[in-house]
């Protein structure tokens, strides 16, 4: 089959590889129908992910039709199709109990493994461990676009930033990067009653889109951020801040405009050192949160998208062709040149 291959920092390639196969009693193969680009692949590319090997496959998220199963498979068939989250979950471990599959044991205390610790779902075909726990059924019709991104970036922008901020009714809430898991941040936002949502971005193409995934207001990044602010929340700062970006600017932003008592939710993907300036926050009683997505949320949005109350499938900005991908990683890497949010790659 044909696949993308990381061949360490800066290097990639459409390649050759072998089938997968099914390896272990819980195993799935699926067909990949649907695939998408993440942020944390150019992270992974600019050698920001040290623990991706060389000659790994690519790719973390998946809508795919299931061709082989396991032994120990029994609700899944062939020709099912499927979501495939960014995380694997056993289901058994202790980690998986507490609802926190990010860690899970079995697969090493990372629940992210596809495209990291074994290879992903940019390619034809891929293996799936511990399928019965960690996949979805789609239901009948729906369309892989308006599920595809309930693979990884809208369950981040709502699992790590909304409910890990702790966004309530009323609160005026930043986001502080309007690029895909941002703007995933503020579609959800509303779900849990936010009054004020802020969009912040260097980028005036994303601020558009912010305004479409419903913010309110946008700030452009280049301006005086603290000022725009001060006046939208006569001086005390937001309630919540949600750092989307992964860079040290934008978490020390989040970490200066959040009022007294507010929440700090990280959501970007560090390659760098931030500056935590405890001896100004000590005294705010500010809480930080990061996180790697669960995707435990995935039934709950499914159901969401299914009934039209999300449209997921606003993020999908560029088809292309599955044997596309290193034209649609030229758009993603390059996304506001091309007024990019997610490209859709299909088989």
């Amino acid at each position: 089959m044909k696949a993308l291959v990381y061949h360490g920092p800066g290097q990639k390639s459409w390649d050759d590889v072998p089938d997968p196969t099914v390896t272990d009693p819980t195993d799935i193969v699926v067909q990949v129908d649907t695939s998408t680009i993440c942020g944390t692949d150019l992270h992974i590319l600019k050698g920001d992910v040290p623990t991706v090997e060389q000659g790994r496959l690519l790719g973390h998220e998946a809508v795919g039709t299931v061709v082989a199963t396991g032994a120990a498979v029994t609700s899944l068939a062939e020709g099912d199709r499927v979501i495939i989250p960014a995380i694997t979950s056993c289901g058994r471990c202790a980690n998986c109990k507490r609802a926190m599959p990010s860690h899970c044991l079995a697969v090493g205390g990372v629940g992210w493994i596809f495209g990291h610790l074994i290879d992903g779902l940019q390619a034809e075909y891929a293996r799936v461990p511990f399928a019965e726990t960690s996949v979805h059924k789609v239901p009948e019709g729906v369309t892989d676009t308006q599920v595809l991104f309930l693979t990884d970036i809208l369950p981040t922008g709502y699992e790590v930033g909304v409910r890990n901020g702790r966004v309530k009714p009323g609160d005026t809430v930043a986001v502080v990067g309007a690029g895909p898991v941002g703007l995933a941040a503020i579609m959800t936002c509303g779900l849990h009653g936010a009054s004020r949502v802020i969009a912040i971005d260097k980028a005036a193409s994303r601020l558009e889109h912010a305004k479409q995934f419903g913010a309110g207001y946008t700030i452009n990044a280049d301006d005086d951020v603290d000022a725009a602010l001060a006046e939208l929340t006569d001086g005390q700062g937001v309630d919540v801040a949600i750092e989307a970006v992964g860079v040290p600017e934008t978490f020390e932003t989040c970490a200066r405009i959040v009022r007294p008592g507010g929440v700090v939710a990280n959501i970007g993907v560090h390659g760098a050192s931030a500056t935590l300036h405890l001896e100004e926050l000590w005294i705010k009683n500010i809480t930080i949160t990061t996180g790697l997505v669960d995707t435990v949320t995935v039934p709950m949005l499914l159901q969401l998208v299914r009934d039209g109350r999300i449209r997921a499938e606003m993020f999908g900005t560029h088809d292309f062709a599955l044997d596309k991908i290193m034209d649609a990683y030229d758009v993603f890497a390059n996304a506001a040149e091309h007024n990019a949010l997610k490209v859709v790659l299909k088989r």
